[in-house]
């Protein structure tokens, strides 16, 4: 069976897509300005390309912050605008103040204005465009779905979450029998004998196997795999693309062959990177409480006035190879907050006081931590660490969870910087599995990522 696949972009494509255009159109919006008005702050020509390389720079920096390739935000135009006029708006500041990489400001400064509207302009006109024609249905990735569905709403939801491409058009179920007919809003089920009719009417790109076990695949959908694999045809399993898409690993799914699933990073065990991960620790640290020390004045004040009580809070936690230490935070909650027994945080939880609340959403509180990490406690980037009476009950219903502790626990990490404060199991199992990622990928260009999307959650005032 050949037939015509339809145009689509991978997720990998996609950003690379953003981000050269948007580069690529900052330039030619300044080479427009350069040839209808008599622009002349920074010219397109070979004498300043090195003024361009900069300005590139700290565009795809900035963009980065503020969240301008995040795949799901870029398909709204009303976010990728904020986006937009916020990077630019930073990009341009940090232009302006450094003289030694960029040119002299103009003497008339009319131009400076020019130059921020044209950056502001051409990055929308362009995301504008990508909108409508790159995030349009047409180039949507066509899926369909071959496995045991009793969980369905589970395994797709994510997918749908994490890149809104990835279009999973319908269903086959691959078992024998089904005990009752599976519905999912949007979502069309199909017989597994027109496996092969669905592929060329519903122009799929490519088969996801969702299948606990192989052993439930009947004879007929195998034989149908099996063609379809040897005419080329993709066909992936499901933790695979989860991983891909989500940057998650999904421990729920994973089985007793678990050793395929956790090749985990050679960063682990390299000295080199082990080596200049915690000169890191070290440099961070100092910085870190250099700064907490000009900023204690005002949060002694904010305590006193609105958290009354001790300064700081420590706590037992349970850290790398499951070796107790105990953590000193800011307190943001009231004093005797857990006289009754350790429980999960809430959304708008009473025990936060009134300049707790600004502590926690800010990250100042974190700032003492930076004692935990020139100890040797606790790492800038790594999972958060948990309490003991968290472990012991997480350990016990989710899978691989003390897992997280081979490496040092950090003040930020991969699952801070993606999803919210855990509050319940299952946000624990998400946090999970963004930390098994980390460990799994770890390496220098993960790390940089991490310390600019904290950022991204400071200035966005996220936390609880």
């Amino acid at each position: 069976m050949s037939q015509k696949k339809s145009i689509h972009f991978e997720i990998s494509e996609r950003k690379i897509l953003l981000r050269l255009v948007d580069l690529f159109v900052v330039i030619l919006g300044l080479y427009i300005l350069q040839i209808c008005i008599d622009f002349d702050y920074l010219t397109v020509n070979k004498n300043n390309i090195g003024y361009l390389i900069v300005l590139g720079i700290y565009i795809t920096v900035f963009g980065t912050v503020f969240e301008i390739y995040d795949l799901q935000k870029s398909s709204k135009l009303d976010v990728t605008f904020r986006n937009i006029v916020l990077t630019a708006s930073t990009s341009v500041l940090f232009y302006l103040l450094t003289p030694v990489l960029t040119p002299f400001l103009p003497e008339r400064r009319l131009q400076i204005i020019y130059f921020y509207l044209g950056i502001i302009g051409m990055i929308f006109i362009w995301r504008w465009a990508y909108i409508v024609f790159v995030s349009a249905p047409r180039f949507y990735k066509k899926v369909l779905l071959v496995g045991e569905i009793s969980n369905i709403e589970n395994i797709i939801k994510p997918l749908n979450q994490s890149d809104p491409n990835y279009k999973i058009v319908g269903f086959i179920n691959s078992e024998p029998k089904s005990e009752s007919p599976i519905k999912f809003k949007g979502l069309k089920e199909f017989k597994s004998v027109d496996l092969l009719q669905v592929i060329k009417e519903e122009k799929i790109s490519e088969i996801l196997v969702a299948s606990y076990n192989s052993e439930t695949i009947t004879p007929e959908v195998y034989h149908d795999l099996i063609l379809l694999l040897d005419q080329g045809f993709a066909i992936r399993e499901y933790t695979q693309v989860f991983e891909e898409i989500t940057y998650r690993v999904p421990v729920q799914f994973v089985g007793k062959d678990f050793y395929k699933y956790f090749p985990f990073s050679r960063s682990n065990q390299n000295t080199l990177y082990l080596f200049f991960h915690r000169v890191f620790d070290i440099l961070f640290s100092v910085i870190g409480l250099f700064i907490g020390v000009l900023l204690l004045p005002f949060i002694l004040l904010g305590n006193l006035i609105a958290n009354k009580g001790p300064l700081f809070y420590f706590q037992e936690r349970v850290g790398q190879n499951g070796k107790l230490f105990q953590i000193v935070k800011l307190r943001s909650m009231i004093v005797n907050a857990e006289a009754a027994g350790a429980k999960w945080a809430e959304k708008n939880d009473s025990r936060i006081t009134k300049f707790g609340v600004f502590l926690r959403r800010s990250r100042l509180d974190e700032v003492p931590q930076f004692v935990n990490v020139l100890k040797g406690d606790m790492s800038i980037i790594g999972p958060r660490p948990e309490r003991s009476f968290f472990v012991n009950e997480l350990s016990r219903i989710i899978p691989f969870y003390e897992t997280r502790h081979i490496v040092k626990p950090g003040l930020t990490g991969w699952a801070q910087v993606n999803t919210r404060y855990g509050s319940s199991v299952d946000d624990s199992l998400t946090k999970l599995q963004y930390d098994l990622y980390y460990i799994k990928h770890r390496s220098v260009f993960l790390d940089i990522n991490i310390v600019v999307k904290t950022l991204s959650t400071i200035l966005y005032y996220r936390g609880q």
